[in-house]
């Protein structure tokens, strides 16, 4: 619904299309009648011996991986799935005293790989879902064989010395934007956010992903992301990980977060 609110206010037409994965989903498909594993979309790409875990980022879904997936499905399995939030999952799922904090989608992280039977992995967490991996790696390290972090942060509002990025006044201001009319913060915060400029097609996807989603899940998402403070963690997932190199991690430097 909002997506499409979105088209026509922004006038640009229906987002092009991008070709959608070559691997074909393999036989065994008895995960999609398992009521957990279906609430968060998972699907199984690809082949080989390790598996690859993507996880998407605060806005966007698993089809934010749309063009990195095929360069690796066919040497390893991709396991992807959407966040409990996400426009492509159920609203009516998101219990928001449950997911206040990162903790719970951690959780649900690893009830996801204990479904699979998954006991060990290579995870590539984007923004919020790079902490995601890190909360659940000190939780379960023998299982995450190495960690990717891509525009990750621990704490996104400046502290003294510490540079998030944000100060706490300009979150304030956000949060505030998003209540007022989220579709026209959408459209001023998506070109910053990836980047870009609003005709690009990374921007239209990700406006589209976040008009996928409710306001008040958006917004409640938006806060635990913004407002957490896991600089503590960060210790302990080099210590926890039992592997050499065994975090990465990459930033954008083109984006405001």
């Amino acid at each position: 619904m909002y997506a499409q609110e979105a088209v026509q206010f922004l006038g640009l037409g229906e987002p092009r299309m991008v070709k959608k994965l070559m691997q074909a989903e393999p036989e065994d498909t008895n995960y999609l009648l398992n009521p957990f594993l279906k609430s968060h979309n998972v699907r199984i790409l690809g082949s080989g011996d390790e598996w690859l875990v993507f996880g998407h980022g605060f806005g966007s879904d698993q089809s934010v991986w749309q063009l990195i997936v095929p360069h690796f499905a066919k040497s390893y399995k991709i396991l992807l799935f959407d966040l409990m939030g996400a426009g492509s999952t159920n609203p009516h799922s998101f219990t928001f005293s449950r997911y206040n904090t990162l903790y719970a989608h951690a959780d649900d992280l690893l009830t996801i790989l204990d479904e699979l039977g998954i006991d060990s992995c290579t995870y590539i967490g984007h923004s919020m879902s790079g902490m995601i991996g890190c909360i659940a790696s000190i939780e379960r390290p023998s299982v995450f064989k190495k960690l990717v972090l891509i525009a990750t942060s621990p704490r996104y509002s400046n502290d003294g010395d510490y540079i998030g990025g944000f100060e706490m006044e300009e979150l304030h201001e956000l949060f505030a934007a998003m209540r007022s009319n989220f579709i026209a913060w959408i459209t001023g915060f998506s070109p910053k956010a990836v980047g870009s400029d609003i005709q690009s097609w990374p921007v239209q996807e990700f406006s589209r992903t976040l008009f996928n989603m409710r306001p008040d899940i958006a917004l409640s998402i938006c806060k635990t992301c913004f407002a957490s403070d896991l600089r503590p963690l960060i210790p302990q997932v080099g210590s926890t990980i039992y592997h050499p190199n065994s975090c990465t991690i990459t930033s954008l430097f083109s984006s405001i977060v």
